[in-house]
């Protein structure tokens, strides 16, 4: 049964007013089948059923206080909602914004890094000379930080001078990881919408802020216009119960998180809750390393609660922003601006109504390692251990755990062993390197005040620059054909830190350094179960006992929240109403299914990290290294105007445009999926490249093609009735022919494709307020 036919039956409606709107309770306790999470679910494009088209406006653009955040709406809001709400512009008066909404957003914040110098390309495209709001902007050179050439160090001191020009806050290669900076000197603010050109940006989560990711044409939207487009996911709510034991990281939360509900958060918004002891036991540098890594979970955002574990960072921030007399943190974060904060923090409204409910016991956690070569198979350490499992390369760097906390418990690993080798510091096993580069310079400097930067020294370690590297496949210590590495990074996609016939493990900095010591991976042996362990507790709902009528209360939330959605987006009856094509926009589009039968089918593999910043990469160059870390045979198989088809969460991963222009230089018309990674989604639409979701046509395709192979031509065609809303497949010249209801294509995401795309769209929008009209 469809959600729209849901949506409609008498007994649903009966059933959503019947058991009122108490607490979700835990439904399950163990795993429902992983099909239960798409066979019911709506096949939307990458666009909207809403009608409400909102439009960017100077004048509407208002400076942003604590105080445009909601306390209490007719229609009770999540936080996310209530945050968007605050930075949405030119709403319809009353507008109460809901999940499934798009609307024109000015984000307080947008951060981007080395892609700085594709974006000020697009923007100059534009004829624009002066950056709308600059305060809204930081630039942080983080990426390719190693590579001395002189075409680079142009690149970079052609960003640092426009900086200057335009008055943008700038940090300079080595000076750390933006996502890092943008916290560290309180760029991000709790409570408020801080975006960048770059997946992790979820990280700002980690501080209540609602962190989302956009791409290269985003932000040259925002550059040029101050706002960009938004369509608000849906939100799940997580709940922890107990505490994290000793022994267990925030890095094994979201390890074992990406494990155990590996399709249950895709394209949502997360929300962290807790008891105030739980969420004690996370500490900041924990509730980053979980929001930071929350992408690779496939969410949009994962916010923690503006709690008193928060205020108590924040009020140390401000102490130490006021002794900092060579920094500009002070003009961000001050005593009374917190005070001003926990007066009324951010907070989802009661009653707000939540996608889905999900729980985990910290306490039942013990350490995880994730991979190889996957972040969604998450195993217990205590299982691989035995299995001696030996690693070549070793890394504490990235945005997700290098900063001094995680040096701090790296370093223990090596003073403890030093302890029975007569006060020495040991060094790593032969055969292994060792490397470290911490999040900024700032927090290096921790580490060395401390320390235990010097212990991972004298133990081996080869240090990187404050920035990115390895983790994404750039500068020194990539993992060479038929290594093996295990990393504190946030990525282990095959082929993203070096040769795609390496294997990558994830896991904490502390289970790293000990697999470094040994060779093989292991753990440091501080983490015992609990008495009567068995197993981690993990489920539906909210934790709390479960009982007949909690368990019912879980279901009927869930479908109130699914009607809703359905209702909001479906309206009254449409299946007679047909859609509005605009100007330049086709009515149909027709071509022959090329299947790549693969889930997860991830940005790495769409467009190896090792092209990303080579900006001379012609549209020739792109179309011949498309997928080639998927299948290097793509390019002979596939051909102009073919469709492609792939499974589930297709898109996953980086924020990086070429994902869906090195599709396009391919001459694929249109992709079709599943489900569709959010950022591969925003890709697309910003640069004309359709795609839509269905998952019976997947279904259909590996029913029918048991023998798996990476690129097949299917003899298969789909056409898109783009005014009907409705795709066509034809099975073959004698196979079966069916058809199926797909979203509405808005007309405000037709007039971005028609004109070419976002960069396009802005063009003329920059154009039609220079010519003073609205024509």
């Amino acid at each position: 049964m469809s959600l729209r036919a849901i949506a409609t039956a008498s007994w649903a409606r009966s059933l959503r007013h019947a058991g009122g709107r108490n607490s979700t309770q835990r439904l399950l306790s163990q795993r429902l089948p992983r099909t239960t999470f798409y066979e019911a679910r709506s096949h939307r494009s990458i666009t909207t059923t809403s009608s409400d088209r909102a439009t960017a406006s100077p004048a509407q653009a208002t400076e942003f206080s604590f105080a445009d955040i909601p306390t209490e709406t007719k229609t009770p809001q999540t936080l996310t909602e209530k945050i968007v709400q605050a930075h949405a512009i030119g709403l319809p008066e009353g507008k109460v914004v809901r999940s499934g909404d798009y609307v024109q957003i000015k984000p307080h914040r947008c951060m981007s890094h080395d892609n700085t110098a594709a974006i000020l390309n697009k923007f100059q495209s534009l004829g624009a000379t002066r950056i709308k709001n600059p305060d809204q902007l930081v630039f942080a050179i983080d990426h390719d930080t190693q590579n001395k050439s002189a075409s680079n160090l142009a690149k970079y001191a052609r960003i640092a001078a426009f900086a200057k020009e335009q008055g943008v806050p700038a940090f300079p290669a080595g000076y750390g990881i933006g996502h890092q900076i943008m916290v560290e000197e309180l760029f991000v603010w709790p409570g408020k919408m801080c975006v960048a050109s770059d997946s992790h940006a979820n990280h700002y989560s980690g501080i209540s802020a609602l962190g989302t990711a956009i791409v290269r044409a985003d932000a040259c939207a925002l550059w040029a216009t101050g706002c960009t487009w938004f369509q608000v996911p849906p939100v799940a709510q997580v709940t922890f119960t107990g505490t994290l034991p000793k022994g267990a990281t925030g890095k094994d939360v979201i390890v074992a998180l990406c494990g155990l509900f590996p399709t249950e958060v895709l394209n949502h918004s997360v929300e962290f809750t807790g008891s105030e002891e739980t969420m004690a036991s996370l500490s900041i540098d924990s509730r980053l390393t979980i929001s930071n890594m929350s992408t690779e979970w496939s969410a949009l955002s994962a916010m923690f609660p503006a709690d008193k574990t928060l205020e108590r960072w924040m009020r140390y921030k401000a102490t130490e922003a006021a002794l900092s007399s060579d920094r500009t943190t002070k003009e961000r974060i001050t005593h009374e601006k917190v005070d001003e904060l926990f007066a009324n923090p951010p907070r989802a409204d009661q009653g707000a109504q939540y996608a889905k409910k999900l729980y985990l016991n910290l306490s039942t956690l013990s350490p995880y390692v994730s991979g190889p070569n996957s972040v969604k198979i998450s195993t217990p350490l205590a299982d691989l251990e035995p299995k001696k499992i030996s690693v070549n390369k070793a890394y504490i760097l990235s945005c997700t755990n290098s900063r001094a906390s995680d040096f701090a418990a790296a370093a223990k690993v090596f003073k403890d062993a030093a302890k029975a080798n007569g006060g020495k510091i040991p060094k790593v096993a032969d055969g292994v390197k060792l490397y470290i580069a911490a999040a900024s310079i700032r927090e290096q400097e921790f580490a060395e005040n401390e320390g235990n930067w010097q212990t991972l020294l004298e133990a081996g370690a080869i240090v990187l620059p404050a920035s990115c590297g390895p983790c994404i496949g750039l500068g020194a210590g990539l993992l060479e054909e038929g290594e093996r590495g295990i990393s504190a990074s946030n990525r282990n996609f095959r082929g993203r830190m070096g040769s795609r016939n390496a294997q990558a493990y994830l896991a904490s900095p502390e289970v790293v350094a000990a697999s470094a010591l040994s060779g093989v991976i292991s753990g440091t042996g501080v983490y015992e179960p609990p008495a009567n362990y068995s197993g981690v507790d993990f489920g539906f709902g909210t934790g709390s006992a479960k009982t007949p009528e909690s368990e019912l209360v879980n279901v009927l939330d869930q479908l109130e929240a699914l009607i809703d959605r359905v209702e909001s987006s479906a309206g009254d009856d449409t299946s007679k109403a047909t859609t509005n094509i605009l100007p330049g926009f086709p009515e149909k589009i027709s071509g022959e299914i090329v299947f790549l039968d693969a889930d997860n089918l991830d940005t790495d593999n769409i467009y190896a990290g090792k092209y990303t910043y080579q900006d001379d990469m012609t549209r020739e160059d792109m179309a011949r290294v498309c997928m080639e870390n998927y299948d290097p045979n793509f390019g002979s198989v596939a051909k102009p105007n073919d469709i492609l088809v792939s499974g589930f969460n297709l898109g996953c991963g980086s924020s990086r445009e070429q994902s869906a222009t090195a599709l396009l230089a391919k001459d694929i018309p249109l992709v079709v999926a599943g489900s569709l990674g959010n950022i591969f989604s925003r890709n697309s639409i910003n640069n004309a490249l359709l795609g839509l979701e269905s998952p019976r046509l997947v279904e259909r395709l590996r029913a029918t093609f048991k023998d798996k192979i990476l690129t097949r031509r299917t003899g298969w065609t789909l056409t898109w009735d783009v005014k009907r809303s409705v795709i066509e497949v034809q099975e073959g010249p004698d196979g079966e022919k069916w058809e199926e209801k797909v979203g509405e294509f808005a007309e405000t995401l037709q007039d971005i494709i028609a004109k070419g795309g976002l960069e396009k769209w802005t063009k003329h929008e920059i154009a039609k307020v220079e010519a003073g009209t609205s024509n």
